[in-house]
């Protein structure tokens, strides 16, 4: 039980700090926030509007990961460096595959929505 009492404060500093260091985790919270009452509007089902409510939390986990690469990355060398730099990259890309994967499931909800499927 203490094992999982530590691990849940570690969770929590980790988005602590992650929600005042990093834009993208403080708008990424907001849309996450926002798109519980918009999920149960839009989403034709309760699953429905659980998924798309999981697609916003995927992205901030995605952003999560991204984020401790890059912080990790910064703490290795500040020098610039081309391995480090594609490594970033790399990690921005996953977040951007990660955003259309959540536009995607959003727009086919409110397509569902309005009847055309």
């Amino acid at each position: 039980m203490l094992r999982i009492w530590k691990a849940t404060i570690n969770s929590r500093n980790g988005l602590a700090f992650a929600f005042k260091s990093e834009q993208a985790v403080r708008e990424e919270i907001f849309a996450l926030l926002l798109s519980v009452p918009l999920a149960w509007f839009i989403g034709a089902s309760a699953m429905r509007a659980v998924e798309l409510v999981c697609a916003v939390a995927f992205v901030l986990v995605v952003e999560l990961l991204n984020t401790a690469i890059e912080k990790l990355a910064d703490r290795l060398t500040m020098d610039h460096d081309k391995q480090i730099g594609r490594v970033k990259d790399m990690g921005s890309a996953a977040v951007g595959v990660a955003l259309l994967m959540a536009g995607a499931f959003w727009i086919f909800a409110i397509i569902e929505r309005l009847g055309f499927v």
